[in-house]
């Protein structure tokens, strides 16, 4: 499995109200959620994403609250991954959850620019800056994690194996 998309590049601490902000918590649907998502950090990230894109970001990605509805947003908004030097847990556990590939590499949040062409191979936890020529190893998702992720959440993981 593997991902590759252009760089929107965060720092530390962001957040799951700058994610999708509360004022919008009132819906549940993904199309409508992704139309906020990351407004109060980035305004022109939703004009500017396209399908495959990725986060990158530096310590402590998706704290703040638990809501589930940050990494669906970031999901429905097209992004195919986001690597992190660090994630909040219950956001880490909330993007497997959905289905939302997540990785953490110190070298990788660290080296990698805004505008940059990632790839990312699942399998072996490599990521390739392909605009630098870069690799940096970050940690493989065990395979149940990417059965999970290939079945858009653990939901359908689960009603699959029925």
């Amino acid at each position: 499995m593997k991902a590759e998309g252009r760089v929107f590049k965060y720092g530390d601490n962001v957040d799951t109200d700058v994610i999708i902000p509360a004022r919008y918590l009132n819906s549940s649907d993904p199309k409508e959620l992704a139309t906020h998502c990351m407004e109060d950090i980035d305004k022109d990230f939703v004009n500017k994403v396209q399908q495959g894109d990725i986060i990158v970001a530096d310590k402590n990605f998706g704290c703040g609250s638990s809501r589930e509805h940050a990494p669906i947003a970031i999901k429905a908004a097209g992004v195919s991954c986001v690597i992190a030097e660090t994630f909040a847990r219950i956001f880490y556990r909330n993007s497997i959850n959905i289905g939302l590939p997540i990785l953490e590499c110190p070298e990788a949040a660290a080296a990698i620019k805004d505008g940059d062409t990632v790839e990312v191979d699942f399998d072996s936890g490599v990521i390739t800056d392909k605009t630098t020529g870069q690799s940096f190893k970050g940690q493989p998702f065990p395979e149940f994690m990417q059965e999970i992720i290939k079945a858009e959440g653990l939901i359908n993981y689960i009603n699959k194996r029925k």
